[in-house]
């Protein structure tokens, strides 16, 4: 008899998050009794809600005797760097820069991550200035800081990139850091904006335990370029600070640093990115639509995911559900004064009375009409739209917002929902701000989701404006085999804010690529 069974059943949720329950229903649909085995190894857990009745699909591996020591995959350590003879320069410490320092350690390589913005716990008082009196600090806010603007969101893990690095090296990497074993297990993991803070100073701790530098209010204002050659960055002290490479891992949020390589002359390329809005229903009325029963009982909040091609003017263009957080939050996400833009998060509970979601429409090179700016294009579409967004708000954080079904029939609301959002909502008809073909999609878009999801498309809903930050504008090329600058030898780019990245996993594993990439670059000259 092998050692191990390998089994895959689907339970009642009441069975299936009892751990004790479900403890015996495994051991039952392997036939065996509890005496018999020595470990029960979940290994995935997913909800299936098809049929009329939601169930939980469970896999798991029942150890008959004791299992391998590394089961859960390595533990991982760090050597000390501190002398080390090779150095990175780390712009920005968000996924991608935790990551790429974290990975530039293993290799023996020196990390100095520069973060523009505070550390999670100072970052706060931002926050709360941001919520509460309306003020934008553009270095530090829900976009900008420890942590990039991952860290207070909803934590999603999920990711579609599984050929660019290794996922579970990365979810293992976070369970050391402090993070739930759960995400290990989960089909959609996520870790909840509650707890993200904690791992991500654990990451932080880390570095620093092992002789790497992370340097908070640092924000990089120059670059020491020499013809083709980039050396180092200037701060906004005026220090420059010189290193073997530097990874550009900003985020897609940092207009600035697009505006500095455009200004240098160092190639950047306009790219597709999509605009909407955030849609908010009642988390009871999503949990009713998905799981067609009153009480979800144990089961999670239930989510959505929804996609619709639309026709506008003989254009075929997506309109999707983004960033979908069951049982959360609409934040302030703006970088400067004077534009409004929105995000969604959630706490690791998700027990907020709201479901909110991103909806999108795509916006290719074609539909800028901004030619003038070359590469900063989709850059200055978004700018435009925000700050339209604030003005018809009354120019501070208040939101502009529309009850769906309002939208849906072109009639302003006279009257908003509660809503989770805390500096406010306006009552402004959404095409002002949109303008009439991304209003006309959305519409679209909305209309085919209502049919797919009952009492979605209503006044029960509201929509709230704008969500305009899904990705960057901007692409800055690299390399496909060096990961390098075409033209600007020592720059890594990375990330999100580089166009190769859609998310904390994803953004983590090309962080880990540039840092093996610059770590092979530098042994091959």
């Amino acid at each position: 008899m092998s050692d191990k069974k390998e089994i895959e059943v689907l339970l009642p949720p009441e069975v299936a998050y009892d751990e004790y329950a479900r403890y015996r229903a495994l051991l039952a649909a392997a036939q065996l009794q509890p005496g018999q085995a020595d470990f029960v190894h979940l290994r995935r857990r997913s909800i299936d809600a098809r049929g009329r009745q939601p169930q939980v699909r469970l896999r798991a591996d029942i150890w008959l005797s004791r299992p391998p020591t590394d089961l859960f995959g390595p533990w991982f350590e760090y050597p000390d760097v501190s002398r080390a003879r090779r150095s990175v320069l780390i712009v920005g410490a968000g996924p991608a820069g935790l990551f790429a320092a974290l990975r530039a350690i293993e290799l023996g390589i020196r990390p100095i991550v520069l973060e523009r913005g505070k550390d999670v716990r100072t970052r706060r008082r931002d926050l709360a200035a941001l919520n509460k009196e309306h003020l934008v600090n553009p270095d530090s806010n829900y976009c900008f800081g420890e942590g990039g603007a991952g860290t207070y969101s909803d934590g999603k893990l999920y990711t579609r990139a599984t050929k660019r690095g290794d996922v579970q090296r990365i979810l293992r990497l976070l369970v050391q850091h402090g993070a739930t074993p759960d995400i290990l297990v989960d089909a959609h993991p996520h870790i909840g904006t509650n707890k993200l803070p904690y791992v991500v100073q654990a990451l932080r701790e880390s570095i620093r335990a092992a002789g790497g530098e992370v340097r908070f209010d640092t924000r990089v204002d120059d670059l020491l370029l020499e013809k083709n050659q980039l050396r180092g960055v200037v701060t906004a002290t005026g220090e420059a600070l010189e290193a073997d490479g530097v990874i550009l891992a900003t985020g897609h949020s940092a207009r600035d640093i697009y505006e500095l390589l455009h200004r240098r002359g160092v190639r950047i390329d306009a790219k597709p990115f999509a605009l909407g809005v955030r849609v908010e229903h009642p988390q009871q009325l999503i949990d009713q639509a998905q799981y067609r029963r009153q009480d979800r009982g144990q089961l999670p909040a239930a989510s959505y995911s929804l996609v619709h091609q639309t026709q506008w003017q003989g254009k075929q263009r997506g309109v999707f559900s983004f960033c979908m957080c069951p049982g959360g939050f609409i934040v302030p996400a703006a970088t400067a004064p004077g534009e409004v833009v929105v995000n969604g998060m959630s706490p690791s509970r998700r027990d907020s009375r709201f479901a909110n979601s991103g909806i999108v429409t795509a916006i290719e090179l074609e539909d800028m009409d901004l030619k003038q700016y070359g590469a900063l294009a989709g850059l200055r579409l978004q700018q435009e739209i925000e700050q339209r967004a604030c003005a018809l708000a009354g120019n501070t954080q208040l939101a502009p917002a529309q009850r769906l079904g309002d939208f849906l029939k072109k009639k302003a609301s006279t009257e908003l929902l509660e809503t989770s959002y805390q500096p406010g909502l306006v009552s402004v008809r959404m095409d002002e701000v949109l303008g009439a073909g991304l209003a006309e999609r959305l519409r679209q878009g909305f209309q085919d989701f209502g049919r797919k999801i009952p009492g979605y498309a209503t006044n029960a809903a509201q929509i709230v404006g704008v969500e305009s930050r899904t990705s960057a504008p901007v692409r800055i090329p690299r390399d496909p085999a060096t990961l390098e600058h075409p033209e600007i030898r020592g720059l890594f780019p990375c990330g999100e804010g580089a166009g190769f990245a859609g998310g904390i996993v994803s953004a983590a594993m090309d962080g880990e690529r540039c840092a093996e990439a610059m770590a092979a670059l530098a042994v091959s000259c």
